[in-house]
């Protein structure tokens, strides 16, 4: 079976568990509904400050421009599209749940702004869906969100469908360490203080349990590249960072 097959015995994983496709959807709403107002804090202390860094050399690889279009798909928060906005370009923040989208609202209503910065526009969208047009955005980015997607190659179909050609995609997401003796440090880590920071800081320990547990049932960096090739992007690369724990894939469309 597929996974963008659809039938009533289908299921999909939530962390651990396996669970019908709306299920999940609704429990990873759930999830950021949950977390939302202490989304950015939790990253600073889950990752020692570390995916400040990340996503600055995410940023960086993207290369946005004066004047590009370019859809931040799950970018709720806004730690993304506000780098791009401050090269120029022009950024449509998309994601599924609202109450993420209300704190990056929040919190571009605070920034300062320059003559050379570029738009941004917060809009509701269900990245395995969405509703703009067909060859519509110059680049697509999406920074730890595509494990939480019901169907990710639905997501990854709809990435390729609104780029215009020459468009280029790219993705950071947590994956699995190569690194020997770091692994079994990290899935400590993750099984067991975790769950309580995301108490301790959040007031929610399993919301931050199932993100633990989403990142281990993740495709490895070699199947999601397969993935991604699969959804018609060539020129496809990962580059690792901490020896896989994270990786920022990319790809373009001809």
């Amino acid at each position: 079976m597929t996974q963008s097959t659809t039938n009533a015995e289908e299921t999909v994983s939530f962390g651990y568990e396996e669970v019908a496709p709306d299920e999940k959807t609704r429990r990873v709403g759930e999830v950021f509904t949950s977390v939302a107002k202490k989304y950015d804090i939790m990253n600073d202390a889950m990752s020692m400050g570390m995916h400040r860094g990340w996503k600055d050399r995410f940023v960086k690889r993207v290369k946005p421009q004066a004047g590009e279009r370019i859809l931040d798909m799950a970018g709720g928060t806004g730690d993304i599209a506000f780098r791009m906005t401050d090269r120029g370009a022009d950024i449509t923040v998309a994601d599924i749940n609202q109450d993420m989208l209300d704190v990056g609202a929040e919190r571009a209503m605070e920034r300062t702004e320059t003559p050379d910065t570029g738009s941004l526009v917060f809009t509701c969208q269900n990245a395995e869906a969405v509703d703009f047009a067909s060859n519509s955005f110059d680049a697509y980015t999406i920074v730890f969100g595509i494990r939480n997607v019901t169907f990710k190659d639905k997501a990854l179909a709809e990435a390729h469908r609104v780029l215009r050609p020459g468009g280029r995609f790219y993705c950071m997401e947590f994956s699995t360490t190569e690194w020997a003796g770091f692994k079994e440090i990290y899935d400590v880590y993750s099984d067991k203080v975790m769950p309580r920071m995301g108490q301790a800081i959040a007031g929610d320990a399993d919301s931050y349990r199932y993100l633990a547990e989403s990142i281990r049932r993740f495709p490895k960096m070699s199947e999601f590249e397969s993935m991604i090739r699969t959804a018609g992007f060539v020129n496809t690369k990962v580059e690792s960072i901490l020896g896989g724990a994270v990786a920022i894939h990319s790809g373009w469309k001809i």
